[in-house]
């Protein structure tokens, strides 16, 4: 653990410990209660907007998070200083929800609004998501429709790859001439190429649901959420560096 920053520390014990408590429940309660839920759903509650960026999926997800916070979070939270860090972190990870969950209604505020036009009411819509059960009268149309919002009713968002997401811009800005590989292609590729490389695949994998190197359920828009997010920040705090609207350390 030498060398790594304190609030870069304090993030990873922290995601340990409730992956941890998440393993020894074997029941899916914390991911019930912790998870990100689409609003609409009667799971969700406003303290997941936050807690959902300390749950993982499985081990490999954890692994690969924190493995990521570790070798960038540490560099860049040496120049912002804790408190710049965790701000620039938590409201990454932020962007990221907030995107995703945008994407989500974009697609499903369409799908509802057809089905109420079609006769059918909010109670029945939300009993047919709630339960899985197809209510009475719907064409083949429709029922695509539905199947398409349980879908996004029902997803769980959970990973702290968003907030990672806007640190990995962090550190692809401040120390652009980093060279950087990924383990299965040992060649060293500069930040400033590779970190928007790999949001590049990222949006690659949102728009045609091809995935590169993570499982085929990963949130992509989340991903590009968060980097978007960090970018502007990085943006605002560089543009305004010399004057009163600055961050002081």
């Amino acid at each position: 653990m030498r060398g790594i920053t304190d609030t870069v520390k304090h993030l990873l014990i922290i995601n340990v410990l409730f992956f941890i408590a998440k393993m020894t429940m074997h029941n899916g309660v914390l991911d019930e209660l912790f998870a990100l839920h689409f609003p609409k759903n009667d799971a969700f509650q406003f303290w997941q907007i936050i807690t959902h960026m300390f749950m993982h999926g499985d081990f490999m997800h954890i692994l690969f998070n924190m493995f990521a916070l570790w070798m960038f979070g540490t560099a860049v939270e040496q120049v912002f200083g804790a408190k710049k860090f965790i701000f620039f972190y938590i409201s990454s990870g932020l962007g990221a929800a907030l995107i995703m969950l945008g994407v989500y209604y974009i697609q499903y505020l369409p799908l509802e609004s057809n089905i109420l036009s079609a006769g059918f009411t909010s109670s029945q819509i939300h009993e047919t998501l709630s339960t899985g059960k197809i209510m009475n009268g719907v064409n083949a149309v429709q029922r695509e429709e539905l199947q398409s919002m349980f879908y996004i009713f029902n997803s769980t968002m959970l990973g702290a790859s968003g907030a990672i997401m806007g640190v990995l811009v962090a550190f692809g800005m401040l120390f652009p001439e980093s060279k950087l590989m990924l383990i299965f292609l040992p060649v060293p590729i500069k930040a400033k190429y590779f970190i928007p490389g790999i949001i590049a695949l990222d949006f690659i994998s949102a728009v045609t649901g091809q995935s590169f190197f993570s499982p085929s359920n990963t949130a992509y828009a989340a991903h590009l959420g968060g980097a978007l997010t960090g970018f502007l920040m990085m943006w605002y705090w560089k543009k305004t560096q010399f004057n009163k609207n600055r961050w002081d350390r």
